[in-house]
């Protein structure tokens, strides 16, 4: 069952079984020419949120030990931030630190429902950065416990490694978090790339 914050904006009601952090262990495997690239690691992944209409989104993985005993290895992180996709107005803060100038137009959940597509699902809007000089605007939609998202532009730094587009797939299933992800990078096509399943810690 999920319990949703007092404080929580009616536009996140939508997103609100993602809130919390999760952990698990999932598995890589890109192929790249003849070669697979192929190893299981560990991920904690973060949803918050601060009052405002979107969700704070983090995720930290790391490697998991060739031998027991050894120490895992950091592996990469993300940042970015989730968001039912609407034209922003004088009720949202911005651009830069401008403050709002009156109320939301998305109070209720009566109002939020008129953001529904014609799929049923809400339209999403998320953005994601990586350290390593990679930054990824994402559109998709969130139906249900379902997510389905795709790039619509990736920006990268000039020394950043070549990285084209991407598929993301997040389900809640047995209340565990599932998430596929697609990539297209180093000279391929989109493919399969990684995988995992996360359970609910806090």
């Amino acid at each position: 069952m999920i319990e949703l914050p007092v404080d929580l904006p009616a536009e996140l009601v939508p997103l609100s079984w993602l809130i919390g952090v999760w952990e698990g262990s999932g598995v890589i495997d890109y192929k790249i020419g003849d070669d697979s690239v192929t190893h299981e690691f560990g991920q904690r992944v973060s949803f918050s949120h601060d009052g405002l209409p979107y969700l704070n989104y983090t995720s930290s993985t790391w490697l998991f030990p060739a031998d027991e005993g050894d120490e895992p290895t950091a592996l990469a992180a993300e940042t970015g931030y989730w968001r039912l996709a609407r034209p922003l107005g004088q009720g949202d803060p911005g651009p830069g630190l401008l403050p709002s100038q009156g109320s939301t137009r998305y109070p209720d959940a009566e109002s939020v429902e008129t953001l529904r597509n014609d799929a049923g699902g809400f339209d999403l809007e998320v953005g994601i950065v990586h350290p390593g000089g990679v930054s990824e605007l994402y559109l998709g939609q969130v139906k249900g416990p379902r997510i389905d998202l795709v790039t619509d532009a990736v920006m990268r730094a000039a020394g950043a490694k070549e990285y084209a587009a991407a598929t993301r797939l997040y389900g809640l299933v047995e209340n565990h978090l599932l998430w596929a992800w697609d990539i297209a990078a180093l000279g391929q096509d989109l493919r399969t790339h990684a995988s995992a399943r996360l359970a609910k810690v806090d």
